[in-house]
């Protein structure tokens, strides 16, 4: 069993700043690929920006060039810094882990970002 817990949202206006961290209950090196998705109300949850537990990553279109995935396997936490934010980017953030070995999946409760304009 894997827990996750996000930290990090809030309200933010448009052209802004946040980063959040989610952190995992066991060793970031049991780990195989984190993630960050969002849903924005009425619509579906999608892939924001994964990390792969060597580093490599993936964005989605969207946020390619403003937001920036990272992990430190140490310390058992993914984070994501999200820059140049637009009201578009507003939903509730949940993180993604990947158990090794079991192939497992896990999410977080979600954080809520809000950005006005």
């Amino acid at each position: 069993q894997v827990q996750l817990v996000e930290s990090g949202g809030g309200l933010v206006q448009a052209g802004g700043s946040l980063r959040l961290s989610c952190a995992a209950s066991v060793s970031g090196f049991s780990i195989n690929d984190m993630g960050w998705y969002r849903q924005a109300p009425g619509k579906q949850r999608e892939l924001v920006a994964s990390i792969t537990r060597s580093g490599s990553t993936n964005y989605a279109d969207s946020v390619k060039g403003r937001f920036t995935i990272s992990r430190d396997n140490a310390k058992n936490t993914v984070y994501l810094q999200m820059n140049s934010l637009e009201p578009e980017d507003t939903a509730v953030y949940y993180c993604q882990a990947e158990k090794r070995f079991s192939g497992n999946i896990y999410w977080g409760q979600g954080t809520q970002v809000i950005v006005s304009s």
